[in-house]
C-alpha cells in the first residue's frame, strides 16, 4: 500500500470559451453558495469546480487529485505502473514540483495531481 496520500481535490468542466467558462463558474457558485474565483486560464466555483476557459485535456474535463508531495506522488504512480505527461507539469518560483497530469484517461477523464495547499 503506498505511503503517499491523496485526496479529490476538483472536478475540471472543459468550457467551450472564456464566456462560457465564467458562466458554468456562477452556475455551481450560485447553485450551491460558493464564491466565484476569475483565473487566467480556468475559473472555479469554490474549491470543488474548475472551468477550463478553452477545452484542456480530458474528453470529459478532468479531476484533480491533491497530495502533500507532488513528486513523491510521481514516483509513488510511475512504480506502479502509470505514466505522466510531464510536458504539463508546472513548478513553483523554487523549482518544487507543483503539478501534472498522468497520460492515461480514466472514464474519458484526464486526471492530473496537484499539492495540497
Amino acid at each position: 500500500m503506498s505511503e503517499v496520500k491523496y485526496e479529490l481535490a476538483h472536478v475540471g468542466i472543459n468550457g467551450a470559451n472564456p464566456e462560457e467558462a465564467l458562466e458554468i463558474a456562477k452556475l455551481f457558485a450560485d447553485m450551491f453558495g460558493m464564491p466565484v474565483k476569475e483565473g487566467n486560464s480556468s475559473n472555479f466555483a469554490g474549491s470543488a469546480v474548475e472551468v477550463m476557459k478553452t477545452p484542456y485535456k480530458g474528453r470529459l474535463g478532468h479531476i484533480g487529485v491533491a497530495t502533500p508531495d507532488c513528486a513523491a506522488a510521481v514516483r509513488d504512480l510511475e512504480s506502479r505502473g502509470y505514466e505522466m505527461d510531464m510536458t504539463t507539469a508546472k513548478y513553483k518560483p523554487d523549482g518544487t514540483l507543483n503539478a501534472v497530469y498522468l497520460k492515461q484517461e480514466v472514464g474519458g477523464f484526464a486526471v492530473h495531481i496537484v499539492k495540497k495547499p
